[in-house]
């Protein structure tokens, strides 16, 4: 199995760099199976896993992705 670790360290809004992060585990997840994700949530980014969060207009919904990951036994930690 492969292990791979994504920090994320950008609030989840404003960029699109935790969008991008989570992207890419949802696409790991999709193509290999034998991949284990871990996310690493720092500073300004634990905002991702706040629950109700409402989206800006033309943002996809961060918090969907991060337990889209999740339950593909993704983990996260903060």
């Amino acid at each position: 199995m492969q292990e791979i670790l994504l920090v994320i360290n950008e609030s989840p809004y404003g960029s699109e760099k935790a969008y991008n992060a989570l992207r890419t585990a949802m696409n790991l997840q999709k193509k290999d199976a034998a991949v284990d994700i871990n996310i690493f949530l720092l500073d300004d980014d634990v905002g991702c896993a706040r629950k109700g969060q409402e989206t800006p207009r033309g943002f996809f919904n961060i918090e969907r992705m991060l337990g889209s990951v999740m339950r593909k036994e993704g983990r996260v930690k903060t």
